[in-house]
């Protein structure tokens, strides 16, 4: 049995992972998380990058544990505010982290922005570190608009804001399999 290690303590993102790399049949994997090693701190995000901090993440884990690590940063770009959140997503109000204030205060900066200009999508990059350093890259949008008030209460994050006008829904009222 093979371990992967993903850099993250985030439920939401754990039990995402752990939902996709279930559908990979034939794998087999163990796949643990930061909470499988307490005492573990990942390093600041440094990187001007999802993908620099993605690497970091990984690579940094696979040095301390020498099994492969997957690590991962994703964020909400709006157009109209020329990409923010961006890298700064999860700390877009400030600290701690707070996913309520986040989309509290995206909501404020669009306020009076008309529909056709709330275009935003989600990015999300990964990094595969192997054990012997060498890195594999993944990168994903989800496009959509962001939504005047949250709606759904599946998901994280932005999930409530993004609305996706192929289903009607935001991100939060999507199904798990959908998703």
């Amino acid at each position: 049995m093979n371990r992967l290690i993903v850099a993250t303590r985030n439920p939401g993102k754990v039990k995402e992972f752990r939902d996709i790399l279930k559908g990979f049949k034939g794998l087999d994997i163990i796949v643990e998380t930061l909470c499988d090693f307490p005492g573990v701190e990942l390093p600041p995000e440094r990187g001007l990058t999802f993908a620099e901090n993605a690497r970091l993440k990984a690579g940094f884990l696979t040095a301390m544990t020498d099994f492969p690590a997957l690590g991962d940063d994703s964020g909400l770009e709006v157009d109209y505010l020329n990409g923010a959140p961006g890298i700064y997503s999860a700390r877009f109000a400030g600290e701690p982290a707070d996913d309520e204030r986040n989309n509290a205060k995206l909501l404020e900066l669009l306020k009076d922005v008309p529909w056709e200009q709330r275009t935003a999508r989600f990015r999300c990059v990964v990094a595969l570190v192997t054990s012997d350093g060498e890195t594999y890259y993944g990168e994903g949008t989800l496009e959509g608009k962001i939504s005047f008030e949250p709606r759904g209460k599946g998901g994280f994050g932005y999930d409530p804001l993004l609305f996706l006008p192929e289903y009607g829904q935001t991100v939060a009222e999507l199904s798990s399999e959908l998703k």
